[in-house]
């Protein structure tokens, strides 16, 4: 298991990534560009100022940048009461930045348009280029060539995703070069394979141990290869139709997943809970990679005082991702066996579904949350008993310490059995009961941690190719094996990085239309039962319920009884319209002007 800390990697950030000018000044206290470059120590040094940008966990404070629960809240998953949060109408007056701390886009779960990492990378690559054969072996330069190149891949991997065609650059600008400085975009496919070339250097030439737990190995940068060459590949399909290029892609996911799967080390025997709420994480043979967070050295977060039960989620499940959990029996509850499985209110449903049902939320209704439907998952099991507080610091304020995984064995896999799935559509080998067996059912066959035995949760059955599920829900477009497959994704990533991005790639953006009214709902609720502290004064004429013919019902003060029914949080109402070109974000007006201004053109993104 791979963690890091924030001991090292501040201690090289000025210097090398601003403007080139910058390295042209001699400095008295800090080591320059002159005589920096003189070891495999220091090439080690320097690629540990990539860590925060790259391996964020659960950021740092209050700070919410790609952030779980805090940051990744915009997909259809969750509701607030309201109106539902827009995507952006018009392009916006600037969008640039040349800062390595540039503003992630929330809307689009990636960064703004910033060129600072892509440079900084090639900058590390150029200078590794000038060691070779004089200060470090062949050996030396190929691994830390292969370090640079992964982080290129990376950031240009983002910007793709939130931009589509973006300037490709595989050296560092002069200030003199306009032509290069001011290019416009190169093509989306043209990136992506240079993308690929770096992926590949990168798997055959990144050491799969670089003698300390804290640094990047080819395992961990298989797992984000993996990720990115899904996203990539399901996009060339979806949304480009160009299969060639899909094919290549997606066998590059399925080479680098299986890197990590083919070593031992990495196996399924925690608890689901334990992945997000340990203090620890180093004995966790699933985690690939994570962030250790240490009060000692002052670095801490605040994802876990957002699950603490008192904190608010407005943000908030809602009956739609809920209905997505999939029975014990392995079966939809449209067609599972499971005795009460059509009951949806919060108790039934922790009896029933996969036990990620009950190690991600709060068993009964907080009014903490925007749909009563509380997210616990980023907490201890310890954490949530101290509500209402006061909470020790581990699980208030900004001073929490539980580690986050950056990297996880269940990511990978199920990039590798959706990878394959998509290549047998493709013409591909058909995928067989051996490849479920050694992802979607290593995840169900997790164990259970001792809260959840005493509760009675049940391990999910097995997904089989024999008794596979048709779910009568499921997208006419979408065959019956990948769409349990991406019911896999969302039972196990809820308040992840994922969810925008898989309906992105998957050409799917029309579920954050909310044409399915348990888009705006929350679960089943009987208020004189479970919730009477609701049935007050303050609630008259904004408590409602929707019953299951539809009828809605509003609290009077004298309905009490009648008060039973999916919640339907206060004022919500649907988003704004909008259409396909918010798959990709638009750039700034200022930076197109600034291309006017010295002669040049930059394209705005299609529909914008």
């Amino acid at each position: 298991m791979k963690k890091y800390s924030f001991i090292l990697l501040f201690v090289i950030s000025l210097g090398f990534a601003g403007c080139s000018d910058y390295l042209d000044r001699p400095s008295l206290t800090t080591m320059n560009d002159d005589n920096y470059w003189t070891s495999e120590n220091n090439l080690r040094l320097f690629a540990n100022g990539f860590y925060t940008n790259y391996f964020v966990g659960y950021n740092s404070g209050f700070i919410e940048d790609y952030a779980p629960l805090r940051g990744y809240y915009f997909s259809d998953d969750f509701t607030s009461s309201g109106k539902q949060g827009n995507f952006e109408s018009q392009a916006p007056d600037s969008r640039g930045s040349t800062s390595e701390t540039a503003s992630w886009l929330n809307s689009y779960a990636g960064p703004t348009w910033d060129f600072a990492w892509v440079r900084k990378s090639n900058l590390f690559l150029e200078r590794i280029e000038a060691m070779k054969d004089k200060q470090i072996t062949t050996s030396v330069y190929q691994h830390w060539s292969a370090v640079a190149r992964f982080f290129r891949g990376y950031e240009y991997s983002r910007l793709v995703s939130v931009f589509g065609d973006v300037p490709y650059y595989d050296k560092v600008i002069k200030d003199t070069e306009f032509d290069q400085m001011y290019k416009d975009r190169d093509s989306r496919t043209l990136v992506m394979d240079k993308v690929y070339d770096d992926f590949v250097y990168v798997l055959d030439n990144m050491r799969t141990s670089d003698g300390n737990v804290q640094y990047l190995n080819k395992y961990i940068a298989a797992g984000f290869i993996s990720r990115f060459m899904l996203f990539e590949g399901t996009w060339q399909k979806y949304q480009l139709n160009n299969t060639e290029k899909a094919k290549k892609y997606l066998d590059l996911a399925v080479r680098a997943s299986a890197v990590v799967m083919s070593n031992s080390a990495y196996a399924f025997t925690s608890d689901f809970r334990s992945l997000f709420g340990s203090q620890d994480l180093a004995t966790n043979k699933e985690i690939i990679m994570y962030r250790t967070y240490d009060a000692a050295i002052g670095v801490m977060h605040s994802v876990a005082s957002y699950s603490n039960l008192y904190e608010s989620q407005s943000n908030a499940p809602n009956l739609k991702l809920a209905k997505s959990f999939v029975c014990n029996d392995g079966m939809p509850y449209k067609l599972s066996a499971v005795a009460n499985a059509d009951k949806l209110d919060i108790n039934n449903m922790v009896a029933t579904r996969d036990p990620r049902f009950e190690a991600t939320f709060w068993g009964a209704p907080k009014k903490e949350s925007g749909t009563l439907l509380y997210a616990c998952k980023f907490i201890d099991r310890e954490g949530v008993k101290q509500y209402p507080g006061p909470y020790t610091p581990m699980y208030g304020s900004s001073t929490n310490t539980n580690d986050a995984p950056v990297m996880r064995l269940a990511e990978v896999v199920l990039n590798w059995i959706e990878a394959k799935a998509e290549l047998a559509t493709l013409g591909g080998t058909a995928v067989v009961q051996a490849d479920l067996d050694a992802s979607v059912n290593a995840i169900r066959n997790r164990p259970l941690d001792a809260t959840a035995i005493a509760k009675g949760i049940k391990k999910t059955a097995p997904l089989t190719l024999a008794t596979l599920p048709d779910d009568p829900d499921r997208d006419a477009d979408v065959p019956a094996l990948i769409w349990e497959i991406r019911r896999e994704r969302r039972m196990e990533f809820v308040f992840e990085h994922t969810r925008l991005m898989d309906i992105k790639r998957w050409k799917k953006i029309d579920y954050m239309k909310n044409t399915d009214p348990d888009n705006l709902l929350g679960l089943w609720i009987n208020f004189p039962a479970e919730y009477t502290e609701w049935l007050v004064a303050a609630k008259v004429n904004n408590l409602k319920v929707k019953k299951e013919d539809g009828t809605i019902v509003t609290y009077t003060g004298s309905n009490a009884a009648d008060m039973v029914g999916y919640y339907i949080p206060e004022n919500v109402s649907n988003r704004d319209a909008f259409t396909d070109r918010v798959y990709l974000a638009p750039i700034g007006n200022t930076q197109i002007s600034e291309y006017l201004g010295k002669g040049y053109k930059l394209t705005q993104t299609p529909g914008w």
